[in-house]
This record gives structure tokens, sequence and C-alpha cells, in this order.
């Protein structure tokens, strides 16, 4: 072992074939488009249609905002890398990624947890949704899911900031994470290790504990619904945060209670893959499709926007 802390760390990527490296690159920068584009789209309706004023709106310009923010902390990384050949990252940089990747992540889960109560008291309790999610109430329940985000993710960063690595800087990812940091790290990683898996499995069940409450009740009110059509009415928007939760869950849940991920480190990269491109791509194309009043300012956004062109 030599005496020289490492300065500077080196991204392996996904692969190092050729070939392979220009699809990963013209898939990668074309779902990144398209997620910002589609987010952003979102964004903006929800800011300009005065039909979209609501806590649920609310909920999603926020949730959207967190989908371009995770996407953006890791992937323009990793085309840089793929574009350019060069594959160092500093350790601070690294420490950066790292921080805001898991920050955006974490605070996801809660504002999911969130989005789920708004739903559960639109549905279970419709005459006091007005007062029960006042806009003070909304802003405080965004601001406390950025809040917890931070506080589960201060330990594991200031272990993992400690941490001393001398034999090896190759992380075998594409973006810093924690668990391919561990593998190279000369510290005693157990206690780090342990944190980090204490702190990610703890956000899931804590808040996936609230959404299945939460849908439980929903459930339950709309199969009490004495017609179809009310029933129909309360299902498309409750459908679709569903998708986006079970596919959110799904893909934390493999990568951070899936024992064989932690240890097979290619298992966890491949995985991260849809986790920082495809998800935060599909996410809204499924609220846009299913609900009639985003397509509806969609479309008059576009008329708007042609009549202008005609003028």
């Amino acid at each position: 072992m030599n005496n020289y802390t490492v300065t500077a760390f080196i991204l392996l990527g996904l692969t190092d074939d050729p070939e392979l490296q220009v699809l990963s690159f013209i898939f990668l920068f074309l779902t990144y488009m398209l997620s910002v584009t589609g987010n952003l789209t979102i964004i903006t309706l929800t800011f300009l249609d005065s039909h979209l004023k609501t806590p649920m709106y609310y909920f999603l310009q926020n949730f959207f905002f967190l989908e371009i923010s995770f996407t953006t902390a890791c992937i323009p990384t990793y085309l840089y890398n793929i574009a350019t050949g060069d594959n160092v990252i500093t350790d601070n940089a690294c420490a950066s990624q790292a921080f805001f990747t898991d920050l955006f992540a974490v605070t996801e889960c809660f504002l999911l947890a969130a989005m789920s109560y708004d739903r559960y008291v639109a549905i279970c309790k419709p005459l006091h949704h007005v007062t029960t999610m006042s806009s003070r109430v909304c802003q405080t329940l965004v601001f406390c899911s950025w809040l917890a985000g931070l506080l589960v993710i201060t330990s594991p960063l200031s272990l993992g900031l400690n941490l001393k690595f001398y034999d090896s800087n190759v992380i075998d990812h594409f973006l810093c994470d924690a668990f391919p940091l561990l593998k190279i790290s000369c510290s005693d990683t157990w206690f780090t290790g342990q944190t980090v898996l204490i702190c990610a499995v703890l956000t899931l069940m804590l808040t996936l504990m609230c959404v299945i409450l939460s849908y439980a009740y929903i459930m339950k009110a709309i199969l009490g619904f004495p017609s179809a059509q009310q029933r129909k009415k309360a299902f498309p928007t409750c459908s679709s945060h569903m998708i986006v939760v079970s596919i959110t869950y799904g893909r934390c849940m493999f990568i951070y209670t899936n024992p064989a991920a932690k240890e097979e480190v290619t298992v966890n990269k491949v995985v991260s893959l849809p986790i920082s491109s495809m998800s935060p791509t599909l996410n809204p194309f499924i609220y846009t499709l299913r609900n009639k009043q985003v397509k509806k300012a969609f479309n008059d956004s576009i008329k708007r926007i042609a009549a202008l062109l005609k003028k």
C-alpha cells in the first residue's frame, strides 16, 4: 500500500466495447433529452394553466423537478465520458455526484408518500380536501420531504467522506455510487455499508408503508362508490401514481435489498441505468396519457402557440 490518498477516480462505465458505447451514448442522450423535455413540459403546463393549480399538480411540479435534477446529476457526466474518452472524475466531483443523486432519490421517496396522502384526502375526504391540503400544508410537506432526504443521507455521507483510498481508484460504475466506492476503499467499510443499507431500507419501508396505507383506504373508498362513473373518474389519477410508485420503489428495492446487487457491481450498474434514464422519461407520459386535464392543458397550449405564430 502506498502513502498517497487518491484525489481522482476512474469511472469504467457500462462497457468498454466501442460499439456498445456508441449505442449507450445514443440511448442515454435520447432518453435524457426526452426526460428533460417531458418533465419541463408538465412543469410549465402546471404553471400556465389555471385548471392545474391544485395540490396534486403542485406535488407533480416538485416531483418532475426532482426527476430532472436526478438525471442531470449523473447522465451528462457519463455522456461526456463516452464522447471524450476522459473517464477521470475528481474526488470532490465524485462526492458531489453521490450527494446529489442520493438526495434527489431519497427526497423523491418522501414526496411520493406525500402525494399518496394528498390522493387519500382527495378521494376519501373530498369535502375537506381544500382546507386539509391548503397551499401552506403542501409547501410544508414538500419542505419536509427535502429535509427528510437531507437528514437520511447525512450519516452515510459523513462516513463516506472519511473513507481512505490508496490501492485503487477505479470505480466499476458509470457514476459515483455507494457500493462500488466501498468495494475499493482501504478503510474498514462494514459499518459504513451497514449504515447505507439501513438508511436505504428504512426510507423505502417507511415511505412505502405510507403509500400502501393511503391506497388501501383509497381502493376501499373507490369500490364503495355507488356509481361506475364515479369509480371511473377517480381511478385514472390514482392508477398513474401507482404505476410511478411501483417503478420507483421496484428499482430502488432491487438495488438496496438484493444481496447479489451489492456484491455483483455489474448487476447494480445495469439496474441503475433505467433508474437514471428510462423511469424519468416514462413518468411524464404515464401521467399525461391517463389524465384528461393535462391533455386538455397541453392541447390548449399548442393552440395558443399556433395562434401566436399565425399573427
